[in-house]
C-alpha cells in the first residue's frame, strides 16, 4: 500500500506545517495551486518554498498546474462560492485531462509525495478531490489528509 498526503497552508504556521510534513515522511510536495507566486502566500510562495523544503528538510518541491482548476473555473468559485458547481466543474475537468497518469508518475519517483494546496481543510478544496481520483485509478493508494 501506498501513502499519498495532502496539506493545506492556511492558518498553519511554518513550524506546524513543517512538522506534520516530518511525522507523516513525506519526502515531496507537490504543489496544485493554479497561483502559488503571490505575496499573500508567506512561506508557500513557490521558489521560497522549494527551497527551505529541500535545504533545510531534504523534501523535493514539484509544481503541476495541470493539476488545479482553470483560471475561469477559480474566479468563477471564488465569486459565488458554490462548492457544488465548483466541485462537479473540476470533476469533469479531471476527466478531460489524464490525471490518474500524473499521480502514478509522481508515485514512481517519491515514496510518501504531498499535495499541497492553500485551503486548511480538505473537505472544499481541489487537493481532495485529484487524491481521491488517483486513489480510484492507482490500487492500493491511501489518501491521509495532513
Amino acid at each position: 500500500m501506498t501513502t499519498l498526503y495532502t496539506i493545506g497552508w492556511e492558518r498553519r504556521p511554518l513550524a506546524v506545517f513543517i512538522r506534520l510534513l516530518q511525522r507523516a515522511g513525506v519526502d515531496a510536495i507537490v504543489d496544485v495551486r493554479l497561483r502559488n507566486t503571490s505575496q499573500l502566500s508567506g512561506y508557500a510562495k513557490r521558489d521560497d518554498l522549494a527551497f527551505l523544503l529541500w535545504e533545510g528538510f531534504a523534501i523535493a518541491y514539484e509544481h503541476h498546474p495541470e493539476l488545479a482548476p482553470t483560471p475561469d473555473m477559480l474566479d468563477v468559485y471564488r465569486e459565488d462560492e458554490d462548492w457544488g458547481a465548483y466541485e462537479a466543474a473540476f470533476a469533469q475537468l479531471l476527466a478531460e485531462r489524464n490525471m490518474a497518469a500524473v499521480g502514478r508518475q509522481v508515485l514512481t519517483r517519491y515514496r510518501a509525495p504531498c499535495l499541497l494546496c492553500h485551503e486548511a481543510q480538505p473537505d472544499h478544496c481541489h487537493r481532495r478531490m485529484v487524491a481521491e481520483h488517483w486513489a480510484s485509478y492507482i490500487p492500493g493508494l491511501f489518501v491521509v489528509h495532513l
